[in-house]
């Protein structure tokens, strides 16, 4: 019985290569034709793509459900929405206000913004930690945390006293 746990599937390998290729293969087509940008998590968009993929690919790889060629269909699918998101967003800044979050500001100059990280659910062991994360020694170096849009949090931090250019905060609510 042990041995039949390790051993069952084993006649289904070659089955299961050929899909675990061809899925492969076609993940690559799909990046090729609709760019790198479906796998930057630039957008919330971008990283519940990149979730979804990974579902359906494991999904239909392990488990043949969805088959083989659902998965490539729906994973076709999803990079074609992902796309079309993108693209309407680039292209319209009515439908990327009514659809996309902005990033928000967390610190400003070394204070903490209580309300916005209240807003957030920030907390001060989160902000801590990725104040660690980003190698910041003093406050006062800090010029700017940002939750970003992907939920990443960006420090842009100084050991000098240059000032922060405004472009890096324009679409950020403060």
């Amino acid at each position: 019985m042990f041995q039949e746990y390790f051993t069952k599937d084993l006649n289904e390998l070659p089955v299961i290569f050929i899909g675990v290729l061809i899925t492969y293969l076609m993940i690559m087509v799909f990046t090729k034709i609709f760019g790198l940008k479906s796998f930057a998590k630039m957008t919330g968009f971008d990283f519940i793509n990149t979730i979804a993929i990974g579902n359906i690919l494991a999904m239909s790889i392990a488990t043949s459900n969805p088959t083989v060629l659902s998965g490539i269909i729906l994973i076709g699918l999803l990079y074609l929405m992902n796309y079309c998101i993108s693209y309407l967003t680039f292209k319209y800044k009515a439908f990327r206000n009514k659809i996309s979050n902005s990033p928000i500001l967390l610190m400003r100059d070394g204070k903490l913004l209580r309300s916005n990280m209240e807003k957030t659910k920030i907390t001060l062991n989160e902000l801590r930690g990725k104040l660690r994360e980003a190698n910041v020694i003093r406050l006062c170096e800090v010029k700017a945390v940002v939750l970003e849009t992907t939920g990443d949090v960006s420090v842009l931090h100084t050991s000098g006293s240059e000032d922060l250019e405004d472009f890096l905060l324009e679409d950020v609510k403060i």
